[in-house]
C-alpha cells in the first residue's frame, strides 16, 4: 500500500519519484487527458444541448489499459494525489481523473508543482488543496464552445466551400491574416524625398525650414532646396540627455514564443516542446532537475526566493552597482496569476555549466530562459543620447547619436537586444563652419504594412484579448494545416481558400468571428474561473445566437461548384471534376449520382530515404482510410513504419530515423 501521485507526463515521474522515495510514493502518469467528448448525439458533439449542456464523455480510443492501471493503483492505495499541471488544463484533467476513477473524496488531494525541483515538490505535498471546480467549468466551457463551433462550423466549410475546419479562436486569426494582406493589396506607394548633409564622421538630415518640420513631396521640390544650399553649416544647438533603459521582464509564455521565433527561428511548437521536457526533468549528472518553472503562463511574477538569490548572483559575479529592481508591470485584464512567469529554477544552474547534458536546441532556449530572467533584476544600462542642430540659411539639419555609458543589464543580455550606438563628434568647442563632403537627394516610397510572423501575430492575438498561452502554437499550426495560408520569407501569406473561408464566415457570422466576440468570451471563461459568472448561462446565451446564424448559413450559403479538371467522363461524357470524401480528393463525374464514375488514379511511388532495418527504401503509403504514413518497401518482410515524415538522417544515440514531428524534429525512440 503506497501513496499514488498522478502526473501527466511520464518524463516527470521518475524525477519526482526520486524526490518523494519509491519506498512510500509511486509515481505513475495519466499521459494526459484520458477522456474526452464523444462524438455521438445531436450533431455528433457529444453534448446534450437540450439537457442543460449535458456532456458524454468517453475513454479515449487507446487509453483503456491506462485507465483500467489506474484503477487498480487507486483502489489498492492509501492516498492519491492529483498533480497535473497547474493550469485550467491540468484541473480538468485532475477533474476527469477523479471522476472515472472514483477516486473517495477522503483520500485524494490536488497538488500543483510549478516547479520541478525537490523543495517545490516537498512543499507541494505540504500543502494540498481540493479541485478547483470552477477552474475546471471554465475549462470544460472552453471545451463545449470550441467542440460546438468547431464541429458546427468545419461541416459547413467543408460543405460549401474548399475550406476544412473553422474555430473560436483560429478563425479570428486567420481573420487578422486576410486582412492585412488586403490592407497590402490596396496599398498605393506615396513618394517623398528626404535631403541628407554627409560630413566627414557623420551624417545629418534636413529636419525643418523657419521651424516648420520640412515635406519634399517631389524632385522638382527636392532641387529647389538643394539650390538654396552651400556645403558651410553652423553648429545651432547641441543637446546631451542622460537617458536609461531598463530591461524586460521575465518571460511569460506569447513573449518566449516570440523572441525564440525572432532570436533563434523557434516554431511557436518547437519552443512550446522543448520548454516542456526543461520543465518536467532533465539528468544532470547525478541529479535530475526541472530547469525552469511552468511555461504555460500569462503571468510575469517571480518568486521572493528567486529575486534574493539572483540578487546575491549579480552582485558576486558584477559588484553591487549591477543589481537591479523588481520591473513593475501593467496587469492585463485577462492575465491569470497563478503562478510564476517563465525563469530557471535555480540562478545558480548557469547555461554554461549544464550545456553538456543539454541537446542543441535545449541549451538555446535555456540559455535565452536564463538570462532573460538574470537580465530583468540587474540595473539599467545608461546611455549619453546627443542631438546636434545644424544651420545652412535657415534650413535646419539634425543628426542624433548616443553612447553607452554603463551597459547594466546589457552586460548579459546585449545578444538577444538590437541596438546600434551612433558616436557623434564633440563639437561642443567647435569654432567656424562645418563644411560637408557632399548634400544629397534621396527618394523614398511609403511601405504597406508588414505581413504577420509568427512573433508579430502571437503579439497582436496577446494585445487583444484572445486565445490563451496554450492555445498559441496550436492555432498557427491548424491555419497552416489546413492550408489557409503559406509562409514566405517567414511571413503567413493567406491562400485563395484563406481569403474564401473568411469571406464567407464574415457573410454569415460576423456577429461571432470577430476580435471583440472572442475577446469577450475569453473575458466570459474568466469569470466562471472566478466565480463572477455561471458557465450554464454563458453557454446558453452564446448558443441562442449561434445556431439561429448556422441554420441560415446551411441554408442560404452558396456552394462552391467543383472544380473541372478539364477531363471528360468516358462512360457519359459529362466534365470530370474534383470531389472531397472521406479519404481525400478523388476525380469523378460531374453528373453524380446518374453516373457514379470514378476515376481510378495510379500514384507514384515516394522515396523518402533507406530504411534503417534493410536494404529497402522507406517510401510514402495510405491507409485503407486515405490517411498516409513512412514505411518500408520490404513489407511484409520488414515492418518499419512512421507517422511522421524521415529526415534520412539517423539518431546519433539509437540509430533510429529522425522524423519531422509537426515541424520538430526529433527520434521517436529516444524522444518517446
Amino acid at each position: 500500500m503506497k501513496n499514488v501521485v498522478i502526473v501527466e507526463s511520464p518524463a516527470k515521474c521518475k524525477t519526482i519519484e526520486k524526490y518523494l522515495g519509491s519506498g512510500d510514493y509511486n509515481v505513475v502518469s495519466s499521459k494526459g487527458h484520458i477522456r474526452d467528448l464523444a462524438t455521438t448525439g445531436k450533431y455528433g458533439l457529444g453534448i446534450d444541448i437540450e439537457n442543460d449542456f449535458k456532456p458524454n464523455y468517453q475513454i479515449i480510443s487507446g487509453k483503456k489499459k491506462d485507465v483500467s492501471y489506474l484503477k487498480k493503483l487507486v483502489e489498492s492505495a492509501d492516498h492519491i494525489y492529483l498533480a497535473t499541471d497547474p493550469d485550467r488544463e491540468g484541473e480538468t484533467i485532475s477533474w476527469h481523473l477523479y471522476d472515472e476513477l472514483a477516486i473517495p473524496d477522503d483520500k485524494y488531494d490536488r497538488v500543483v508543482f510549478n516547479e520541478i525541483t525537490k523543495d517545490i515538490v516537498l512543499k507541494a505535498l505540504e500543502n494540498p488543496r481540493r479541485i478547483d471546480m470552477n477552474l475546471v467549468h471554465s475549462g470544460e466551457t472552453r471545451r463545449f464552445l470550441d467542440r460546438i463551433i468547431g464541429f458546427r462550423l468545419s461541416k459547413l466549410m467543408q460543405s460549401k466551400t474548399g475550406g476544412k475546419s473553422a474555430g473560436r479562436v483560429q478563425s479570428v486569426a486567420l481573420k487578422l491574416i486576410v486582412d492585412r494582406e488586403r490592407e497590402i493589396l490596396a496599398f498605393v506607394p506615396k513618394e517623398y524625398w528626404t535631403v541628407e548633409a554627409v560630413f566627414k564622421d557623420f551624417t545629418a538630415v534636413l529636419d525643418t525650414y523657419h521651424g516648420k518640420e520640412v515635406e519634399i513631396n517631389n524632385e522638382d521640390e527636392a532641387d529647389v532646396i538643394l539650390g538654396r544650399l552651400t556645403n558651410s553649416f553652423k553648429v545651432a544647438s547641441i543637446e546631451e540627455k542622460e537617458k536609461s533603459r531598463s530591461a524586460k521582464e521575465v518571460f511569460k509564455t506569447s513573449t518566449l514564443q516570440q523572441l525564440a521565433s525572432s532570436k533563434l527561428g523557434f516554431p511557436a511548437s518547437k519552443t512550446m516542446k522543448i520548454a516542456q521536457k526543461l520543465y518536467e526533468g532533465i539528468d544532470i549528472g547525478e541529479e535530475s532537475a526541472g530547469l525552469i518553472t511552468y511555461m504555460r503562463t500569462d503571468s510575469t511574477r517571480i518568486s521572493d526566493e528567486f529575486i534574493k538569490a539572483t540578487y546575491a548572483f549579480v552582485n558576486e559575479k558584477f559588484g553591487k552597482e549591477y543589481v537591479g529592481y523588481v520591473k513593475k508591470s501593467k496587469k492585463s485584464e485577462n492575465v491569470q496569476d497563478a503562478h510564476e512567469g517563465i525563469r530557471p529554477t535555480s540562478i545558480n544552474r548557469t547555461p554554461e555549466s549544464i550545456k553538456k547534458y543539454l541537446a542543441a536546441d535545449e541549451y538555446k532556449l535555456y540559455k535565452l530562459i536564463y538570462t532573460r530572467a538574470l537580465a530583468s533584476l540587474m540595473a539599467d544600462a545608461k546611455f549619453l543620447a546627443t542631438t546636434i542642430m545644424l544651420d545652412n540659411n535657415e534650413y535646419m539639419f539634425k543628426a542624433t547619436g548616443s553612447v553607452l555609458t554603463f551597459d547594466g543589464y546589457l552586460k548579459v543580455y546585449s545578444e538577444y537586444e538590437d541596438q546600434e550606438d551612433v558616436i557623434l563628434p564633440n563639437l561642443k568647442d567647435y569654432k567656424g563652419d562645418l563644411i560637408s563632403k557632399e548634400i544629397n537627394k534621396l527618394q523614398h516610397f511609403t511601405k504597406p504594412p508588414a505581413r504577420y510572423t509568427e512573433s508579430s501575430l502571437i503579439k497582436e492575438l496577446e494585445s487583444l484579448g484572445i486565445g490563451r498561452p496554450s492555445t498559441y502554437a496550436t492555432i498557427l499550426g491548424t491555419i497552416k494545416e489546413r492550408g489557409y495560408v503559406t509562409l514566405e520569407d517567414k511571413k503567413f501569406v493567406p491562400t485563395e481558400i484563406g481569403f474564401e473561408t473568411t469571406d464567407k464566415l464574415q457573410e454569415f457570422f460576423s456577429s461571432i468571428v470577430n476580435v471583440k466576440y472572442t475577446a469577450a468570451m475569453e473575458d466570459d471563461l474568466d469569470k466562471i474561473a472566478e466565480e463572477k459568472a455561471d458557465y450554464h448561462k454563458v453557454l446558453e446565451d452564446f448558443y441562442k445566437e449561434f445556431s439561429p446564424l448556422v441554420d441560415n448559413a446551411f441554408k442560404n450559403m452558396e456552394k462552391k461548384p467543383a472544380e473541372e479538371t478539364g477531363e471528360t467522363c468516358p462512360e457519359c461524357g459529362n466534365p470530370l471534376v474534383i470531389r472531397k470524401g472521406k479519404f481525400g480528393e478523388f476525380v469523378a463525374c460531374s453528373n453524380y449520382p446518374k453516373c457514379k464514375y470514378i476515376k481510378k488514379e495510379k500514384k507514384e511511388v515516394v522515396t523518402v530515404c533507406k530504411c534503417p532495418k534493410c536494404d529497402g527504401d522507406v517510401i510514402e503509403k495510405p491507409t485503407r482510410k486515405g490517411k498516409v504514413f513512412w514505411g518500408c518497401s520490404n513489407y511484409p518482410k520488414c515492418k518499419y513504419a512512421s507517422w511522421y515524415k524521415p529526415t534520412g538522417d539517423k539518431c546519433d544515440k539509437c540509430g533510429d530515423l529522425i522524423v519531422n514531428k509537426n515541424g520538430v524534429l526529433i527520434c521517436p525512440t529516444c524522444d518517446k
